[in-house]
């Protein structure tokens, strides 16, 4: 294969919260919406991905889990293309930075309760869930989850290296996209970034490479930092992805794509999601930081798929 983003080259993606037009959070959203959703992402050559429901009252996320569910079981053109669902959220970190574009007023300490909720909703289709380890610093609600085959990430988190342990070793598999969701002013040696890196043998670790959650140059670092079979890329697509320029929603937030592609919460302080289809971060890995179709390829589609198989 000459090239990662020939015909040839197919993805899986972990982190989709919308995509063409269509977003997977919305409470309006219909079959036949996430019929095209999947279709343009076919046609974008996702072959897979992990729909995402993102941080909000614990009913809403409910009934937009069991939404998706109904939706992959009443249509196999769908399921071939959502595998599963992310439920990215309730229990993450409120902190200012940490908490990106959830809504911290949704935010909760994880419990069994909840989870076991969330988790009911999806009707088997749950396959990754990402929390922040000091929200579970026992690591119950980590090791109930790993014990039901869910992938568990940390994400959006200010965990101590004490507390990454403690979910690594209740059965904490992943990291969900390093080096957003914090403050753009953190300490600069003990870090949330320099903590997981220094974890990176124990971890997959996501990276959202469009050049704007992270500059190329600082993702060429952290690259050199993960083992290759850990490197898992993601794309957090919105429902802006592909669609160029202009206003989007998320999850009934709206969303500014400026000229150049970045995705922006409406306080222009922080990015809410991607307009970036993994086929393009493929580009620019290509021509900006030389990658290799070999590796790309078991970044975008091996690891990934490895990690659901696995679970």
């Amino acid at each position: 294969m000459s090239s990662q983003s020939s015909k040839t080259a197919r993805y899986v993606d972990l982190q989709v919260n919308g995509y063409a037009g269509v977003d997977f959070n919305a409470d309006s959203l219909s079959t036949e919406q996430v019929r095209q959703a999947c279709d343009a992402m076919r046609n974008d050559h996702v072959d897979s991905c992990l729909a995402t429901v993102i941080t909000d009252s614990l009913d809403a996320m409910i009934t937009r889990i069991s939404r998706l569910a109904d939706a992959a079981e009443s249509d196999s053109e769908i399921a071939g293309v959502i595998s599963g669902i992310h439920v990215e959220g309730p229990f993450l970190s409120p902190v200012n930075g940490y908490v990106g574009a959830h809504p911290p007023t949704a935010i909760r300490e994880a419990n069994r309760s909840d989870a076991e909720r969330l988790v009911e909703a999806g009707r088997g289709r749950v396959r990754l869930l990402t929390l922040a380890p000091e929200q579970d610093r026992s690591g119950a609600v980590t090791r109930w989850l790993s014990d039901q085959g869910i992938i568990v990430a940390a994400g959006h988190t200010n965990a101590s290296l004490s507390e990454l342990d403690t979910a690594i070793d209740n059965g904490l598999k992943m990291f969900t996209h390093l080096g957003n969701a914090c403050p753009p002013d953190i300490p600069r040696h003990d870090n949330i970034i320099q903590r997981v890196l220094s974890r990176a043998e124990r971890l997959s670790i996501s990276f959202i490479a469009d050049g704007f959650h992270i500059p190329m140059m600082a993702l060429r670092n952290y690259l050199n930092c993960v083992p290759d079979g850990n490197v898992v890329i993601v794309s957090d697509a919105i429902s802006a992805a592909g669609l160029g320029p202009g206003t989007y929603h998320l999850a009934g937030q709206d969303v500014h794509v400026d000229e150049d592609g970045a995705a922006w919460a409406a306080c222009r302080t922080h990015f809410a999601g991607c307009a970036t289809p993994v086929q393009a971060m493929v580009g620019k890995l290509q021509s900006e930081l030389g990658m290799d179709a070999r590796r790309i390829d078991q970044w975008t589609r091996i690891n990934p798929a490895g990690l659901l198989a696995a679970c």
